[in-house]
């Protein structure tokens, strides 16, 4: 690397006044150092730079003011080829625009609906929300109601709601800007990098007519199985029922990663209108990637943070109306091979297609499930303990009215304690 790259990478970082904003611990001052500390020689620096980004201008997938002064430096560092970590960059920049994937999969994201939402959260009156809360409170049919309701209402902070959703809009907004000049890296020579920008380009629906054509062409001319699988992904995310016929013949290639990621592709293009995109093929790689998840090997497929079982699980409930007995019985198969976290998104898919998508008022008993309901319950508690220790995995179960300790679902399905 050379200085020249690096005063070019940095330029204009002086001229904000970085202790005028802030991230999650106040002032940003020290946000210059670690930025310039991605661009040094020291590996050790540059990865605690990173580590340090992601709990300051990126906090638990929150942005803040600073968030969108830092996007145009990442983006020139991640464009600069003699520059280290230049995919941590790209990825980092998708952090910010849209903080954690989950909440945007399986259908993409709804950007005119955040823009919208924004739109109305400026235009409210703070009385009339705090009178909305005093009749919600006062609406509580128990104290221990009532109790969680004032606190709701407590803490409710109109300017700083407010704040907090144009920071995220606006980090959103300066990566979105950088998009012209980041598809350009779908052709670096760099493998890692080509999939870090073939996912930062899928959430970007506002700039599909000039993405999507990169994102076929990588997905096409690509040797690396996992940067293939995320273009493929990508383009699913963003393309329409025309796109459909030109994912389809991804399904018949030898590599399982990359018969992954057409099908999570057509399976999120037919919810979403594509009927035709849908057929028994793509159940059969989605219902696979149950049963033994694929292993692309590097540089990994960023979406849901790498976890191929669990988003096939979350793509299967998208195939409910169509392929409701198989999709359940496919995502059953793939709960007995998932552990502790990766066993959340699985779970609460396998509920959706045994359920429903509207919460059971009370638990039937037992026997009154049908066959597929109650496989269900029976793999749910059979699952170990290193799933059950995690409060996430419990109220998963207590949304859908199961019982929530391991010895009680095992009780209510009839099996032997153990």
């Amino acid at each position: 690397m050379t200085s020249t790259t690096t005063d070019t990478v940095l330029a204009g970082l002086d001229d904000i006044d970085w202790a005028s904003l802030e991230h999650a611990y106040g002032e940003a001052a020290d946000v210059p150092a670690q930025l310039r500390a991605l661009c040094g020689e020291d590996p050790e620096g540059r990865r605690q730079a990173v580590h340090t980004l992601y709990s300051n201008i990126f906090h638990q997938g929150s942005r803040y003011g600073a968030s969108a002064f830092a996007v145009p430096f990442l983006a020139r560092l991640a464009a600069a080829p003699g520059l280290p970590d230049r995919a941590e960059a790209v990825a980092l920049m998708a952090a910010l625009a849209i903080g954690y994937d989950e909440s945007h999969l399986p259908d993409g994201l709804a950007v005119e609906q955040w823009r919208r939402q924004i739109e109305e959260l400026r235009a409210q009156d703070p009385a009339e929300v705090l009178a909305a809360y005093d009749a919600w409170v006062a609406e509580a049919t128990d104290e221990g109601e009532r109790r969680v309701r004032d606190f709701r209402r407590r803490m409710y902070d109109h300017d700083r709601q407010l704040a907090s959703a144009e920071a995220e809009l606006a980090a959103y907004d300066a990566v979105r800007r950088e998009v012209p000049a980041l598809t350009a890296l779908l052709a670096d020579a760099e493998p890692a990098v080509r999939a870090a920008t073939a996912y930062l380009l899928a959430w970007f629906p506002e700039e599909a007519a000039t993405t999507l054509p990169g994102l076929l062409d990588l997905a096409r001319r690509e040797t690396n199985p996992a940067v293939s699988a995320t273009a493929l992904v990508a383009v699913g995310l963003l393309g329409d029922a025309a796109t459909a016929a030109v994912l389809r013949p991804f399904l018949t290639v030898a590599d399982r990663s990359v018969r992954w990621g057409a099908a999570i592709a057509l399976a999120r293009l037919g919810s979403a209108g594509a009927e035709s995109a849908v057929d028994a093929a793509v159940l059969a790689e989605l219902a696979a990637a149950e049963a033994e998840e694929p292993e692309p090997g590097a540089p990994g497929i960023p979406f849901h943070e790498g976890d191929l079982r669990g988003y096939a699980a979350v793509a299967l409930a998208q195939l409910a109306d169509r392929y409701p007995a198989e999709a359940l019985d496919a995502v059953t198969t793939g709960l007995a091979s998932a552990v502790g976290p990766a066993a959340f998104p699985v779970t609460a898919a396998a509920l959706r297609l045994a359920f429903g998508p509207e919460l059971p008022a009370a638990l039937p008993a037992f026997a009154e499930l049908d066959p597929g309901q109650q496989r269900l319950v029976r793999a749910l508690a059979s699952l170990g303990e290193d799933t059950w220790r995690w409060g996430n995995f419990l109220e998963i179960l207590h949304g859908w009215r199961l019982p929530h300790s391991r010895p009680e679902l095992r009780t209510y399905a009839g099996l032997t304690a153990d």
